[in-house]
């Protein structure tokens, strides 16, 4: 009963926000206006001095591609690896009416065998009457792990190795405006679960006798309310977001072990000039909770840091550094262009988190702090390339993305 009053606190303010939808966002959803922007577009466009044929008016476009290659790194000790990260953004209806839908295929190898293969989608039909989210994996992704809470230090971890199959896919139906209602079905395959030292027991490693063994498989619905007032997930204007998602593993879906999780993920952008538009000068929020409702859910379904549906949490801190029964996260961050054109912008943030273990939740808290620098990459679909440098205790690294973090 506790953390289901602790969920509808941190949902609070968004219900409040839910009261005069008119006040987040603009119901005409007005095409923006690109006169005048710049991006990398532009920029190759001059260089290479290309020339269109036909000068297209931004109303009559409707599909807006991003591709970046780039050489990166990966959690779990893989080392470099070549990534080419590409964005679509797409109007499957009017542009007044309509949110932009997104996919983004990130995929990702290197020479030591290491490769991932992850596609999101978020799709919105004509006058936003549907909304369908995805998320497909398939993954040989080694992640160093800590067991549960934050009693190691940061060198006291061991490097787990696995495949993995990930298909999410759920449908919400408008319900009045902003606001959704749906289901969706969960699939979590792992195989060949194993630490990478042949002298290292995992569950003696963890603490946690569940989902280590060579496979674990979890097979659940999930029903999910949501509210987001944004029309661009890839760049969020002013507006408000706010989702839950409860998930059932029965044992007649497949699962050796039943359990149950909530997540509950709230999200704010206040633009600190109104008046202009045209110029990003925001300030954003991001808050989530996430738990497990039953002492055997299998240890990589666990709630983790980094582990978000997006995986874009905890900038500044390894992934899967602090893992628990329950999670709670908080961000901010300031998002400001430096030129009239919005082909440069900068972003400063900070973030924290808590997880249950050992001890309670509440009781350590993980913060971390750093910086960003914006290029935009696609004005059409207000996309910028992203690249941030984030630091914690003991951990620092460099992350470069298409698209906002949140």
């Amino acid at each position: 009963m506790s953390k289901i009053i602790f969920i509808i606190l941190c949902l609070y303010p968004c219900m409040m926000f839910a009261q005069d939808a008119s006040t987040v966002v603009s119901k005409s959803n007005t095409v923006k206006d690109t006169t005048g922007k710049t991006d990398l577009v532009d920029i190759a466009k001059r260089l290479f001095h290309i020339k269109p044929n036909k000068k297209r008016k931004l109303e009559e476009k409707r599909i807006y591609f991003s591709v970046l290659p780039v050489s990166s790194s990966v959690p779990g000790g893989s080392g470099h690896v070549l990534v080419t990260s590409t964005t679509a953004g797409i109007y499957l209806g009017s542009r007044r009416t309509t949110n932009i839908s997104s996919a983004t295929f990130a995929p990702y190898f290197n020479l030591k065998g290491r490769f991932g293969l992850p596609l999101r989608t978020s799709i919105w039909l004509p006058n936003n009457s549907w909304t369908i989210q995805g998320d497909l994996r398939l993954l040989v992704y080694p992640q160093y792990t800590w067991g549960l809470g934050n009693d190691k230090d940061h060198d006291h971890r061991t490097l787990v190795d696995y495949r993995y199959i990930r298909f999410y896919e759920q449908a919400l139906k408008r319900i009045r405006p902003y606001f959704f209602a749906g289901a969706g079905y969960n699939l979590d395959y792992y195989m060949n679960i194993k630490s990478d030292s042949a002298n290292i027991d995992l569950k003696t490693f963890t603490g946690y006798p569940y989902g280590l063994d060579d496979r674990s498989v979890s097979s659940g619905v999930s029903f999910s309310l949501l509210y987001d007032s944004r029309n661009n997930s890839i760049n969020p204007l002013p507006g408000a977001y706010a989702n839950v998602v409860f998930r059932i593993n029965p044992s007649f879906l497949g699962n050796d072990l039943r359990w149950q999780s909530l997540y509950a993920d709230v999200r704010k952008y206040i633009s600190v000039n109104p008046a202009n538009p045209d110029q990003q000068n925001t300030f954003a929020f991001w808050s989530y909770f996430w738990t497990v409702l039953h002492s055997n859910a299998p240890y990589l379904n666990l709630p983790s840091i980094g582990w978000d549906p997006g995986n874009r949490s905890g900038r500044g801190v390894d992934q899967n550094r602090y893992r628990g029964k329950s999670l709670f996260y908080l961000e901010s961050e300031y998002r400001r262009d430096i030129t009239e054109n919005g082909l440069f912008g900068f972003v400063v943030f900070a973030n924290v988190n808590t997880v249950s273990g050992s001890e309670s939740m509440f009781r350590s808290w993980h913060p971390a702090v750093g910086t960003g620098l914006r290029i935009k990459f696609n004005k059409g679909s207000n996309t910028n390339m992203a690249i941030d440098f984030g630091v914690s205790k003991g951990y620092k690294a460099i992350k470069l993305n298409l698209g906002e973090a949140f």
